[in-house]
């Protein structure tokens, strides 16, 4: 029995790898601001959600006595803005693990595990790719006293995204969908798919040093993946797709708008195909959008679980 402990546990990504370790026993810390925030956890056997703040340099090297490995997948999409990132990606992306990184240098902890992107570069178009960069960097410099392994996503889907769920719920009160950087590429990949390589890679000497590219089977067009979201939740909305200029125009406004959907740096990321000629790694199987979304989307009607179950059933097939 492992003690694994997992930064951003209660998100949408480390609520699955915490249910996969939990599954095959591990015993699992979860750093939390809130603990509410993590109350889907606190049931599962095996693990244990503690109110703490993860950026105090002492606090997170308390938490991490005692483990076998860590974690990282605290993560953030908008920020403000500077050159070549603003303050607040630099706190999540850089400066966590650089300070993760010495403190499990310091307890001795000896594996790490890290969510990168797809496309994180130093000369990426926006401050989330660059800061994303940045944060491998710091795990690429101590490989020679942890064995590191980081993972580069494309978007994540799966039943609690906030991807697929918001086209399907601006679809739902919009009439008409003005859509910025409509063919911008994606290559989802499904969340049980992205945990099941974390969870693998932990005891995989071969992963050591390693960074890989987690892709779904299909490319997709930001227009594509609008339009079958609001087909598939029963509402399909006219999509009207915005040039350079208007897209970059609504991006602007949406930094002001409620639940700030949408941000000009969001906008530079999109002109990077997040797209992987990669396989997934460890013989994983990637799961098709069209085999999870309808569950979700459309609600769980005995149709869509049937189809979920029908096709799980071959994957398992294929996997023995």
């Amino acid at each position: 029995m492992a003690r694994i402990c997992v930064l951003g546990g209660s998100g949408f990504v480390g609520r699955h790898i915490v249910a996969r370790l939990a599954a095959r026993g591990d015993r699992v810390v979860v750093p939390t601001r809130r603990r509410e925030r993590a109350r889907h956890l606190i049931m599962l056997p095996t693990v244990e959600v503690v109110q703490a703040d993860v950026h105090d340099a002492p606090t997170l090297e308390r938490l991490l006595g005692g483990c076998d490995a860590a974690i990282n997948l605290v993560g953030i999409l908008q920020g403000r803005s500077a050159q070549p990132y603003g303050p607040d990606f630099a706190r999540a992306h850089v400066e966590l693990p650089r300070r993760l990184v010495a403190a499990c240098v310091a307890a001795r902890v000896p594996r790490l595990a890290h969510m990168s992107a797809l496309k994180a570069a130093a000369d990426a178009p926006s401050q989330y790719l660059r800061s994303k960069a940045d944060g491998e960097a710091a795990l690429v410099a101590a490989r020679a006293q942890l064995a590191t392994t980081i993972f580069r996503p494309s978007v994540v889907f799966g039943p609690e995204d906030r991807f697929l769920n918001l086209f399907a719920r601006l679809q739902k009160v919009l009439p008409v969908v003005f859509l910025a950087s409509p063919e911008a590429q994606f290559q989802p990949v499904y969340v049980g798919d992205v945990a099941a390589a974390f969870v693998r890679a932990l005891d995989d000497a071969a992963s050591y040093g390693k960074a890989y590219d987690l892709v779904g089977p299909r490319v997709y067009s930001l227009r594509q993946l609008v339009a079958y979201a609001g087909e598939v939740a029963g509402h399909p909305r006219p999509i009207v797709g915005l040039g350079d200029r208007l897209s970059y125009f609504q991006a602007w406004l949406m930094e002001f708008a409620p639940g700030r959907l949408m941000s000009r740096d969001n906008y530079h990321s999109m002109k990077l195909p997040s797209t992987s000629a990669a396989s997934l790694p460890f013989g994983l199987h990637p799961t098709a959008l069209e085999a999870v979304a309808p569950v979700y989307l459309k609600g769980l009607s005995p149709r869509s679980r049937y189809s979920e179950f029908r096709y799980h059933a071959g994957r398992k097939t294929r996997e023995v």
